[in-house]
């Protein structure tokens, strides 16, 4: 089930990046005391009072500039409020209400989605200083004194968020369903791939508008199971096509791989690999999602009977980094194997969901360090005690060791190689966890 989508908004340089961090509870947007430095929108997982949702970072809105890279800014925090269910606005109790946050206020009225007032920089404890009260004149309703350095305030702003979510989706049709993110750069033929399964399928069950508003879940049940397609390539506003598009594919693709079991990396045969297809693939990687390369318009390459296996070889190269990753070449337009398609996706997922029993991962473990012996440094070598996997979706495995200073990369890669070899794992990254284990020795 989709996570509804809180969107934190603001002109540049008010502590928004800063009350992201203390919201997630980790510091993953970039802080500085420096106008601008969030340019793209990031994504994390927040959990209050027992609701999950996702928080989206923005880059401040400065409603009447003429700079190239503010104004992306803004079209971007754009973006976020379209996609958001609930919105907060976060302003500077030391500068009042500016023009801009009257410009801001009134974009956002304009929007119709609920909006939570902050008024940051709050830092001190006790009654919420006088300068708080100018802030009605925005006309958000009341304002929300808080720190976002020091946390003072946070909890009733969640609170107010919290009370304004969508209310939870009870019956979720789709929970037993593969959700398939369909991702990659625009016009290699994701959406022509989307109509090719949906009009060759005559087991659809229905069309169901997706949280994204402007998209559509295609769903879709047949021999191999019940999938849902999420398309990113039908995001688009036509009043937005001219504009930045390929950077905004990037972003619509991050929010459907966070959706989504498993991704489809679709390129284009004829372009072939880019820069910007390891930075979506890079994404599904880094999120434990199965994944597969489909590359679409294959009939549109003169080939031999060595083209596809050269093809491939090349595409091993590319992606390296996910040397995991099956390859499947269809075309989109004639169907050539698009029926394929389906029973690749219902691998990989129970690849990614597999479990594998202590047992067995030890007797790997006893067979992959007696046929080569885990390294040692400086007289001292690496014990491996065992092997366990406390979690799936991806495969995460925790090896209790004497010292992980000496467990090299290349020991953890030799042991994933082995494990991939006895289990398969085909589509899936793995995760592992080393854990030192105090020992009596001296």
């Amino acid at each position: 089930m989709a996570l509804p989508i809180v969107a934190v908004v603001g002109r540049p340089n008010v502590g928004k990046s800063t009350l992201f961090n203390k919201l997630i509870g980790k510091r993953l947007s970039i802080v500085e005391d420096t106008p601008g430095v969030t340019r793209d929108r990031i994504y994390a997982k927040c959990e209050w009072r027992s609701r999950s949702f996702m928080v989206v970072d923005t880059g401040g809105i400065e409603p009447n500039t003429s700079d190239e890279i503010l104004a992306q800014m803004r079209r971007q925090a754009e973006l976020a409020i379209e996609r958001a269910d609930v919105i907060i606005l976060v302003t500077d109790v030391h500068c009042g209400v500016t023009a801009d946050d009257s410009a801001v206020a009134n974009l956002l009225l304009k929007s119709g989605k609920p909006i939570v007032l902050a008024v940051n920089k709050c830092d001190k404890l006790g009654d919420p200083p006088m300068e708080i009260y100018e802030f009605y004149n925005l006309g958000l309703g009341d304002p929300y004194p808080i720190s976002s350095v020091h946390g003072h305030g946070t909890g009733d702003l969640l609170d107010c968020v919290y009370e304004l979510l969508p209310p939870e989706d009870p019956e979720n049709l789709d929970e037993d369903a593969i959700h398939v993110a369909i991702i990659g750069k625009p016009n290699v033929g994701k959406s022509s791939l989307v109509n090719r399964i949906a009009g060759e399928d005559r087991a659809i069950v229905s069309n169901v508008a997706g949280t994204t508003r402007d998209a559509t879940d295609t769903v879709i049940e047949n021999e191999h199971g019940k999938f849902v397609f999420i398309d990113t390539a039908g995001i688009r506003k036509k009043a937005r096509v001219t504009e930045r598009i390929e950077h905004y594919s990037v972003l619509r693709a991050y929010m459907a791989v966070d959706r989504a079991d498993v991704c489809l990396i679709v390129i284009d045969a004829q372009e072939g690999f880019t820069e910007q297809d390891s930075k979506v693939a890079g994404y599904a990687h880094e999120q434990g999602k199965a994944s597969i390369v489909v590359v679409n318009k294959w009939d549109l390459v003169e080939k031999d009977n060595k083209t596809m296996q050269e093809y491939q070889a090349k595409l091993e190269q590319d992606f390296s980094f996910m040397s995991y990753v099956p390859f499947l070449f269809i075309s989109a337009k004639t169907g050539q194997r698009v029926a394929k398609l389906y029973e690749l996706i219902e691998s990989v997922s129970q690849q990614n969901s597999m479990r594998i029993t202590t047992g067995m991962l030890n007797d790997v473990l006893a067979y992959a360090t007696t046929r080569v012996q885990p390294p040692s440094d400086k007289g001292r070598r690496l014990k491996i005690y065992y092997i366990t996997q406390p979690s799936t979706k991806p495969p995460t495995f925790v090896i209790f060791v004497n010292r992980a200073d000496l467990f090299h990369f290349s020991y953890q890669r030799y042991l994933e190689n082995q494990i991939r070899s006895t289990f398969g794992l085909t589509g899936t990254p793995v995760r592992f966890i080393v854990r030192e284990r105090a020992t009596n020795e001296k």
